[in-house]
């Protein structure tokens, strides 16, 4: 097992792409704290994995975006275990809503808040840990395939993603002599809940945009995220890994390269 015994925190998991990070490093030995924006989302995601017969997990609520519930989180942690060795930064607010022009600047704000701002200060709390512990420890960003390749009527959450980019490559430079590995994950499609939602002609046309012809799996980034986060990647720093399908490689989809 790739990570036996190692403390694990994974932010965002009330839900898909989350649960499925924390169930991989659950399998492969870690002790993982799971955190979602408050203890009842939290629970939810802690029942799944109890469904999947998954239990050496610490449930560690907060949201992201408020100093005070990260630096109460991080004492959870400290008090529990002593260390962190690895940090995946999931949590996501998905900012989907109003065009440029419509959007309210608070709102602007929230997506920022939870996305750029919870990334950073979560990220700066496992640090503080990771300095004072022999062996340091790896820091994985989920970013998206967005940041290089606008959606519409995102702008909020496209503008954290292109952030967290940027927060990756400097995290990366200023911790990488300290011995702390910073890189990044950046999914594109991801079959969530979300898509349960969609008719059977929606997502045949969405999967023309990814060459694969398929959107990824919780476990298809988790994977991705393990790798980031294990010796095998020991000289990767400040990298983008793109999990997305091919949808990055190609101008356009088929069915209108003409």
């Amino acid at each position: 097992m790739r990570f036996k015994g190692k403390v694990v925190l994974v932010t965002g998991t009330s839900r898909n792409t989350g649960v499925g990070i924390a169930a991989l490093f659950i399998r492969e030995g870690a002790k993982v704290c799971v955190c979602s924006s408050s203890p009842e989302s939290t629970a939810k995601g802690a029942a799944e994995l109890r469904a999947m017969g998954l239990t050496d997990f610490t449930e560690t609520p907060a949201d992201i975006s408020d100093t005070a519930q990260v630096r109460a989180m991080f004492k959870t942690i400290r008090e529990k275990f002593g260390r962190i060795d690895i940090l995946v930064n999931n949590a996501c607010n998905q900012g989907i809503g109003p065009a440029f022009e419509e959007m309210d600047p608070e709102y602007f704000l929230t997506v920022i808040k939870t996305n750029l701002l919870g990334t950073f200060q979560v990220s700066q709390e496992a640090v503080k840990m990771m300095l004072k512990q022999e062996g340091r420890g790896v820091i994985v960003n989920l970013g998206s395939n967005v940041s290089m390749r606008a959606i519409r009527n995102r702008t909020a959450y496209v503008s954290s993603k292109g952030g967290i980019d940027a927060l990756t490559r400097s995290m990366a430079l200023d911790l990488a002599p300290k011995g702390i590995r910073v890189n990044m994950v950046a999914p594109g499609y991801i079959f969530t809940d979300r898509w349960t939602k969609l008719s059977g002609e929606t997502m045949k046309r969405r999967r023309l945009n990814a060459p694969l012809g398929a959107e990824a799996t919780a476990d298809d980034i988790a994977q991705a995220v393990a790798f980031m986060a294990s010796d095998a990647s020991r000289n990767i720093c400040g990298e983008r890994l793109v999990v997305d399908g091919g949808c990055s490689a190609q101008h356009m989809p088929v069915d209108v390269d003409l």
